[in-house]
């Protein structure tokens, strides 16, 4: 992809999730969001290996009743959502463990394929829940969800720009070749100068910088894990992207990988820091 189509895409899809988060009212997002969540998954079924659409269609109606059950049974503690944006940190930290053996999981099993389809609903569900948790907290909930997609987003474009520039070091040569430590440096010296000008934003006092800066180095961290697995799903069933949706992009999981390890992370680290 040139970097050119890149930037050109980014500018022009950005505006839309940035309205939305600022402007629709929490069920309304997470409405949406889960659609476009559940479109994902649709892809990802297609890394697990699963290519009929009968069986596909199942899988997505299954998430989706459970995420309708989460929110049911939630109530206005919203318990049931902060239970599973703790199982999404638990499960992110699994995932470590994974990508530091890449062959597990690549053979063509049933077993193999069914834990694939799990893996995917681990990381669509708690970031829905992630989402909705953060986004419900008055008086800055919208504010702090946007924030939490700018760290992802400012990881991104600091780790590729800088990873284009100084890059030298393999950060994970058989998941990811084009990925750098360079470049993740740079992703989360990006990450913690948003910190900055977020602090007044997001009402907080400037004495809580350093807890904002923990926060947002460990999410900048954990997208870029999220950013990896994706890239050893795809590199198990051998397709370059998920999709071709987003020129430069690739497909919807292609956007949604960091941000799906990042919610869980943000929401349950702002809470355990009293941010």
């Amino acid at each position: 992809m040139s970097r050119r189509q890149r930037i050109t895409t980014a500018v022009v899809l950005a505006p839309l999730p940035i309205l939305a988060v600022l402007f629709l009212p929490t069920p309304w997002l997470a409405a949406i969001v889960a659609l476009v969540l559940l479109a994902g998954l649709w892809e990802w079924t297609h890394f697990a290996g699963v290519h009929e659409r009968l069986p596909r269609a199942a899988f997505l109606t299954a998430n989706a009743l459970l995420m309708a059950a989460l929110v049911w049974g939630g109530g206005p503690s919203l318990f049931t959502l902060k239970l599973m944006s703790m199982v999404g940190v638990l499960w992110w930290a699994v995932v470590c463990l994974w990508l530091a053996r890449p062959a597990f999981g690549k053979a063509d099993t049933a077993a193999n394929r069914s834990l694939k389809l799990l893996a995917g609903s681990l990381g669509i569900i708690p970031a829905w829940c992630a989402l909705g948790w953060l986004h419900s907290e008055d008086p800055y909930g919208a504010r702090w969800t946007l924030f939490a997609l700018l760290i992802v987003w400012a990881a991104d474009s600091g780790a590729y720009f800088a990873g284009s520039r100084w890059g030298k070091r393999k950060l994970a040569p058989t998941i990811s070749p084009g990925k750098s430590w360079e470049g993740v440096y740079g992703g989360l010296a990006t990450s913690a100068l948003l910190a900055i000008p977020a602090v007044p934003v997001l009402g907080l006092a400037w004495s809580q910088l350093p807890a904002l800066w923990l926060v947002t180095l460990a999410v900048a961290a954990i997208s870029v894990v999220g950013d990896l697995f994706e890239s050893l799903m795809k590199r198990h069933s051998g397709v370059k992207d998920s999709g071709d949706l987003f020129p430069g992009h690739g497909g919807l999981m292609d956007r949604l990988d960091s941000i799906l390890a990042a919610l869980p992370v943000f929401v349950v680290g702002k809470a355990w820091l009293g941010l």
